[in-house]
């Protein structure tokens, strides 16, 4: 996908560094932050769990990053998936980057195809993309407000939602 100032694709091998960068700076300051956003990656990739990993590159430097993995639900319905970690430098936060790289994963989710995702984050920001807080999908490690669900069929699967290992790596 391109933009009028970034391109928006799927993560090479030699991005591996610069995506580091990327969500290292984005999460420095962020108060929800536990630091380990970019272990996360790295787990998640080592672990074949890193479903979907684009960047926005910009003038040949990495400016955003996007993963997406799968989700166990507890009633067993397949085909889920959870958005996140999302990054963009803060030098460039505010600047539709992060919009753009959503909206890229959501549009390729759909054609795998998935029959949604999930995101723990800001309803007032996740919610400009169709997320919202649905009571039959819970997680309970967070307050019910924060944990969104996108269902692309419009059929919600009741259950606890439960993201892959990676997500508690602590080292």
């Amino acid at each position: 996908m391109n933009t009028n100032q970034y391109i928006i694709r799927k993560e090479k091998i030699s991005d591996i560094p610069q995506i580091d960068h990327v969500t290292r700076s984005a999460f420095l300051s962020a108060a929800h932050s536990s630091g380990t956003e970019p272990l996360i990656i790295h787990a998640l990739r080592a672990s074949g769990q890193l479903t979907l990993s684009l960047v926005a590159e910009e003038n040949g430097t990495l400016t955003g990053h996007v993963a997406i993995s799968p989700v166990e639900i507890s009633s067993r319905e397949n085909g889920w998936f959870g958005l996140g970690p999302v990054s963009v430098v803060p030098e460039r936060q505010g600047a539709g980057i992060g919009t753009a790289l959503i909206k890229a994963a959501l549009a390729a989710l759909e054609q795998l195809p998935a029959k949604g995702c999930v995101v723990l984050g800001d309803p007032a920001y996740y919610g400009r993309f169709g997320f919202k807080a649905d009571a039959r999908l819970r997680y309970p490690e967070a307050p019910a407000e924060y944990f969104q669900v996108l269902a692309f069929d419009g059929i919600v699967p009741t259950g606890e939602v439960q993201y892959h290992a990676s997500f508690y790596v602590t080292e």
